[in-house]
């Protein structure tokens, strides 16, 4: 039995029910403020004012609309996963930190408006994931930093302000946020370990090494006895 595989499926279930139960919790509020005719947008972010900093911590919960909610419910539902399932031991960590901090930065930086939405973490967990790529250099690594860009590279401009309505200081506050866990959780997970065949490779060319090295040595000493 294949316990490596067995262990990995295990935790692929496990990250897919967290993950699904966020989501879910995302729609429940939605359909809430739709059965009861109630909208809870004062909740989220507005900047500089003390009856808007608790937004920090509900703003990604609610969105303006099932518009809104559905536009980032698939990529974040993609993301979260990838986070969680590929990047275990800091992925809890990043998700807090770009919370907290993709929030402070629109209310302390951002225009008078009420900010919501999950956006902020989505592309904290974009940024993130990209840029672990790049400082960790190994291929699982550079393989998702890859398939994120592929996927979802076109989401860069959301970080410009080009509509009113949408809370680029959220998008561009989450990007930054994610490059910083990036720098500072890159060695955080440990790395992937080499496989058989690799292994073989490097102790036949560590062996092909020391077999040259030792030929080298008879041939000098047989060098220095003819003379």
């Amino acid at each position: 039995m294949d316990y490596s595989n067995n262990k990995g499926d295990k935790r692929a279930l496990k990250v897919l029910i967290y993950t699904s139960i966020f989501i879910f919790v995302l729609w429940c509020i939605k359909i809430i403020e739709l059965i009861f005719g109630v909208e809870f947008y004062q909740a989220g972010i507005y900047p500089r004012k003390l009856n808007g900093i608790l937004g920090i911590i509900t703003s990604p919960l609610l969105h303006s609309d099932f518009s809104h909610l559905i536009s980032n419910t698939g990529t974040l539902f993609v993301l979260m996963f990838t986070l969680f399932y590929s990047y275990k031991k800091s992925a809890l960590y990043v998700t807090i930190i770009i919370w907290v901090i993709t929030g402070l930065s629109v209310w302390i930086f951002g225009r008078q408006a009420y900010h919501i939405g999950s956006s902020g973490i989505l592309y904290g967990y974009l940024s993130y994931l990209f840029f672990l790529g790049i400082f960790r250099k190994e291929p699982k690594a550079i393989a998702i930093s890859l398939l994120i860009t592929f996927l979802y590279g076109g989401l860069v401009w959301g970080i410009l302000p080009t509509k009113p309505e949408i809370s680029f200081e959220s998008h561009l506050a989450g990007f930054f946020s994610g490059l910083f866990c990036a720098i500072i959780f890159r060695n955080f997970d440990d790395y992937e370990r080499k496989y058989e065949w690799e292994e073989e490779d490097d102790y036949d060319e560590e062996s092909s090494e020391e077999e040259a090295e030792d030929n080298n040595i008879d041939n000098d000493f047989n060098d220095f006895s003819k003379n």
